[in-house]
């Protein structure tokens, strides 16, 4: 398969929202006692890896869930509700650790991701970033001097759609002029980013694990498919 474009996700593909201890100091249960270790690692997880819903919501709270990608107060609301459910009752620390999940300073770009994208720029492979999200992300780009090799940015609540909907598959394909069948999306969801399957598109899916623990995956992907 010649490849003309590669399609990447964000979350869990090219950055990662790290684990920081220092996010939970001095957090409190409900009654008034420091969370525990135990407790500790699983709002951390919650934070980072939030795919999977692990509490019970009201019909209110699960509709901002369905939707919270297309809309930012929608995002704000339920993940308020998720911490408040995992173990911070206190608003403003739950407040404090929301603005950490949605601060693109927070997020670190895996350790391939320039030397790919920028083997892509060189090689004049058009490049898109994919991704359901309710906050910009370019500016998590930028700081790592990455922005110059994306050629587009489709996030969902700018479109208001959200993978696997083909339309936001199409529409990040028609920006850059890519026939599917000559595009290669990358990304960690076979449900979400393997979407672009329907399409015609080629899928490769990487692992979201922990930044240093995955050094070269976005390269041995682009190299299984011959992009590189």
């Amino acid at each position: 398969m010649s490849v003309d474009a590669v399609l990447f996700d964000f979350s869990g593909t090219l950055f990662r929202l790290e684990h920081d201890p220092d996010w939970l100091t001095d957090l409190t249960d409900h009654d008034g006692d420091p969370l525990d270790v135990e407790a500790q690692a699983e709002l951390l997880r919650r934070m980072t890896a939030p795919v999977t819903l692990t509490v019970d919501l009201d019909d209110e709270h699960r509709h901002a869930w369905e939707n919270r990608d297309l809309d930012p107060a929608l995002h704000r609301k339920v993940y308020l509700e998720v911490l408040r459910q995992s173990g911070v009752p206190g608003v403003e620390q739950a407040k404090a650790l929301y603005r950490r999940l949605v601060d693109p300073s927070e997020w670190t770009p895996y350790p391939d991701a320039g030397p790919a994208l920028g083997a892509l720029a060189g090689r004049g492979v058009s490049v898109g970033v994919l991704s359901n999200i309710a906050f910009d992300i370019r500016p998590a780009f930028a700081a790592h001097g990455l922005d110059a090799h994306v050629d587009e940015f489709v996030l969902s609540y700018e479109v208001g759609a959200i993978k696997p909907d083909p339309a936001v598959f199409r529409l990040v394909l028609d920006r850059l002029g890519a026939a599917p069948e000559r595009t290669l999306m990358v990304g960690d969801s076979a449900e979400a980013d393997g979407g672009a399957r329907r399409l015609g598109c080629a899928f490769a899916q990487v692992e979201p694990l922990p930044t240093a623990e995955r050094t070269d995956g976005l390269l041995a992907a682009l190299r299984e498919h011959a992009v590189l």
